[in-house]
C-alpha cells in the first residue's frame, strides 16, 4: 500500500527507482514499529504520512542545487525532511541533527541501510561544523533563530503559511506551494552576509 500511495502521489513531480522506493518504504515500516513506544510521529494514517512526511520531504530534496552537498536536517525526528532527502540525492551527505536520544537511536537503526547518512545525536548549537543547506520541517522559527545561520548559509525549509521572520537572518524567495496540501510550504532562503 505504501509503495503504491507514495509511486501515485509522486507521479509527474518525482522519479525514483525501485531500490529508493523500497529504502523509503522499509523506513516507514519500522516508522510505525518504532512508534508504537516512541512517539516519532503524530500522523498514522498511511496515506497523510506518504504525503505530510514523504513526499513534502521528496519535493524539498527535488529543490536543492544539484551536485554533491553537505545537509543538516535539523530535527529530524522520525527522519524527516532528512531521510527521504538521502534516499532521493545519494551524492549528497546528510546529517540528520536530533537531541532527543531515543529518536536519535531510531534513526542510527534506519541509517543503516544508507551510506549518505549519519546521525548527531546533540542539539544544533552543539554541532561544531556547517553545511551547504540546512533542512527543516515542522521546527518553529522560534528555535531555529539561535542556529540556522550558524550550521549553513542556505536554508530550505518545509513550513506552514507563516512568513519567516527577518531575525532568522535570510534572504527568501517566493514560497513555493508543496503540491500536495493546502497551506504548506518550501522555503528557500540565503544568509544575509
Amino acid at each position: 500500500m505504501f509503495r503504491e500511495l507514495l509511486q501515485e502521489k509522486l507521479e509527474g513531480i518525482v522519479v525514483l527507482s525501485r531500490d529508493q522506493v523500497s529504502l523509503l518504504e522499509a523506513h516507514y515500516e519500522l516508522l510505525k514499529r518504532w512508534n508504537q513506544t516512541l512517539n516519532l510521529t503524530r500522523i498514522e494514517n498511511a496515506g497523510e504520512a506518504v504525503e505530510r512526511h514523504y513526499c513534502e520531504s521528496l519535493f524539498l530534496g527535488a529543490h536543492l542545487p544539484s551536485g554533491s552537498l553537505g545537509v543538516a536536517d535539523l530535527g529530524s525526528g522520525g527522519g524527516f525532511p532528512g531521510f527521504p532527502v538521502a534516499v532521493l540525492r545519494p551524492d549528497c551527505f546528510v546529517t540528520l541533527v536530533e537531541s532527543h536520544q531515543r529518536k536519535a537511536v531510531f534513526l542510527k537503526e534506519v541509517a543503516r541501510s544508507v551510506p549518505n547518512v549519519r546521525v548527531v545525536a546533540k542539539r544544533g548549537e552543539e554541532v561544531p561544523e556547517r553545511f551547504d543547506h540546512v533542512i527543516s520541517r515542522a521546527v518553529s522559527y522560534g528555535d531555529l533563530t539561535r542556529v540556522l545561520k550558524v550550521l549553513g548559509a542556505n536554508a530550505d525549509l518545509l513550513t506552514g503559511s507563516g512568513e519567516p521572520p527577518a531575525k532568522l537572518g535570510f534572504i527568501w524567495q517566493a514560497a513555493i506551494p508543496v503540491p500536495w496540501g493546502k497551506q504548506r510550504f518550501l522555503r528557500i532562503g540565503q544568509a544575509l552576509s
